[in-house]
């Protein structure tokens, strides 16, 4: 039986990611973002890795089926409207988990973190792109930063890229990795906008796992009713702040 009761006084925002034994990034990290952003976070892990933030050593894959039963009893308890995805082994397994998160849900947000390769070089899975076109037309938004979009359609060079994602969904292009204008991310939508989103005046750090918190805050405001471009202007907003919390690479989250 479906209870989906509203069993707290915040959003409930769920996050399908690895764990990070150092909790810079992945799962633990999206959980403080959610919980710092008023809304309640709900976890199904895809992965054990072997990390802390300056090294990726292995990652071991949680399999599919665990993962799909995670998802099940979830969505039986509780109502949830916004998904955040980070690493996941492969683009087959992504689209069996997004496969059974429309069958829950046909208007859940979904939005894709796509982790290729960690910060510090470990690779995860390379791009099919028959399939990811499949993915991208089920997705509510895509957070590649510079290097990431290169490596998703390489038969495409980054402004044909670009078109392409977003004649299916929107993107939002972070700029931490960018060649030029750092620290500007690019929200280019659906319906064919585009906004430049400024970096703020503060002396920012970096950070392990900044990625993760950006696409987790941004998943946070969507929860709380904001629209696309305020959320992810907002969720800009939240990293920022968490990547001028401290000198270290892991940072600290806070309330607002």
């Amino acid at each position: 039986m479906k209870i989906n009761q509203q069993i707290a006084d915040r959003p409930y925002v769920l996050t399908i990611a690895g764990f990070d034994p150092s909790g810079g990034a992945g799962l633990t990290s999206d959980i403080k973002t959610f919980e710092a952003l008023k809304c309640y976070g709900l976890a199904v892990c895809t992965a054990n890795t072997i990390q802390n933030d300056i090294e990726f050593t292995t990652c071991h894959w949680t399999t599919t089926n665990i993962i799909i039963a995670q998802l099940d009893i979830l969505f039986k308890r509780f109502e949830i409207n916004v998904v955040k995805i980070g690493i996941v082994k492969n683009w087959q397994v992504l689209s069996e988990i997004i496969t059974t998160l429309l069958h829950y849900n046909p208007n859940i947000k979904i939005i894709l973190d796509p982790v290729l390769r960690s910060s510090s070089n470990f690779e995860f899975h390379a791009s099919d792109e028959n399939i990811l076109d499949e993915i991208l037309d089920k997705l509510h938004l895509l957070t590649p930063n510079f290097q990431e979009i290169k490596q998703l359609y390489h038969h495409k060079n980054t402004d044909e890229t670009i078109q392409h994602i977003s004649s299916k969904t929107n993107l939002l292009l972070k700029g931490g990795h960018r060649p030029d204008n750092l620290g500007q991310d690019v929200l280019v939508t659906l319906n064919g906008k585009q906004y430049d989103l400024n970096p703020g005046a503060i002396n920012h750090k970096e950070k392990h796992g900044s990625g993760c918190v950006l696409s987790s805050a941004i998943s946070s405001h969507l929860a709380l009713g904001e629209p696309l471009l305020t959320a992810c202007s907002n969720g800009k907003r939240y990293t920022e702040q968490f990547l001028s919390s401290c000198k270290h690479l892991l940072g600290y989250h806070t309330s607002n």
